[in-house]
C-alpha cells in the first residue's frame, strides 16, 4: 500500500513523533539529549520550520512545529537524524538503524488543539511518572513557554503570543493551563490522529485540509465499499 503525501499547507502546524526501533532508547546521557537539540535548533534554522515545543523521552520524541515550505519538514528530520544518529552509533559502537521507520506527522487544528497538543507534549514525562511536575523535567519545551527560560530551539506560535499583551501575561496564562488535567478524549484523540497519521481536529476541518492538501485526512469507512448493483438493491 502506497504512502500517502506529507500534510503540508501555508500556515500549516504538525505533531510529529518519532520512536526508536523496537522502541529502544534513544538518549542514554544528557550528552545525548544536548546533541540532539543542538542538531534540531540548527536543522529547524538550515530548513526554515519554527519549532513550537518538544520533549525528548528515553526513546521517542515529540516536536510540535511550523514548517515554512512542503519540503521544509521532512528535510529538518532528515538532517536531524543523520547527523544525531552518526554520532549515537559511534559513541555506542553499534551499527544500523536507531528510529523505527519515517516519522508520525498529523497536522493540528490551531484554534481547537493548539494548546492541547502543547500541553500533551510537555506533560508527557508527567504521564510517564517521570517527574512530578512538567517543569520538573529538563529534556522539554515547558520552562521556556511556561517560565521563560532561554532556548534557543523555540519559536512561540503566534497563537501563544496573543494569549497576553507580555510576556509574563502569556507564561501566566500558559502557566495556569496546567492546573488542569488533559481530558482522557483529547490525550486519545491526538493519540490516534499522530499514529494513523490522520489530521487532528473535527468534520469541517478535516474536509478544508482534504482540499488544501491534496489527500484523505481522516480513517476510511468500515466495511467494504457498496457496490452500484448492491446499492439498487437498498432502493
Amino acid at each position: 500500500m502506497p504512502r500517502q503525501p506529507r500534510f503540508y499547507y501555508s500556515g500549516a502546524v504538525l505533531h510529529v513523533v518519532q520512536r526508536g526501533n523496537n522502541r529502544a532508547p534513544v538518549f542514554t546521557c544528557a550528552a545525548d539529549h544536548r546533541f540532539y537539540l543542538d542538531c534540531l535548533r540548527d536543522a529547524s534554522r538550515t530548513h526554515k520550520v519554527s519549532i513550537h515545543a518538544y520533549v525528548l523521552m528515553t526513546n521517542h520524541v515529540h516536536i510540535l512545529a511550523s514548517p515554512a515550505h512542503e519540503r521544509a519538514l521532512p528535510r529538518m528530520m532528515q538532517s536531524v537524524g543523520r547527523r544525531y544518529v552518526g554520532r549515537f552509533n559511534f559513541v555506542q559502537r553499534r551499527t544500523g538503524t536507531l528510529w523505527e521507520g519515517r516519522y508520525k506527522a498529523t497536522l493540528v487544528d490551531t484554534e481547537a488543539y493548539l494548546f492541547s497538543c502543547l500541553r500533551y507534549i510537555e506533560l508527557n514525562p508527567v504521564r510517564a511518572h517521570m517527574v512530578a511536575a512538567p517543569g520538573d523535567y529538563r529534556w522539554s519545551s515547558h520552562r521556556a513557554n511556561a517560565f521563560g527560560n532561554d532556548d534557543s530551539v523555540i519559536t512561540p506560535h503566534p497563537s501563544f503570543l496573543a494569549s497576553g499583551s507580555t510576556n509574563e501575561e502569556r507564561r501566566d496564562t500558559y502557566r495556569r493551563m496546567f492546573a488542569e488535567p488533559l481530558h482522557a478524549e483529547t490525550i486519545q484523540a491526538i493519540r490516534d490522529a499522530t499514529q494513523f497519521e490522520w489530521a487532528l481536529g473535527d468534520a469541517a476541518f478535516r474536509a478544508v485540509v482534504e482540499t488544501r492538501a491534496g489527500r484523505r485526512a481522516d480513517r476510511l469507512p468500515k466495511g467494504r465499499p457498496v457496490t452500484r448493483d448492491k446499492a439498487k438493491s437498498r432502493l
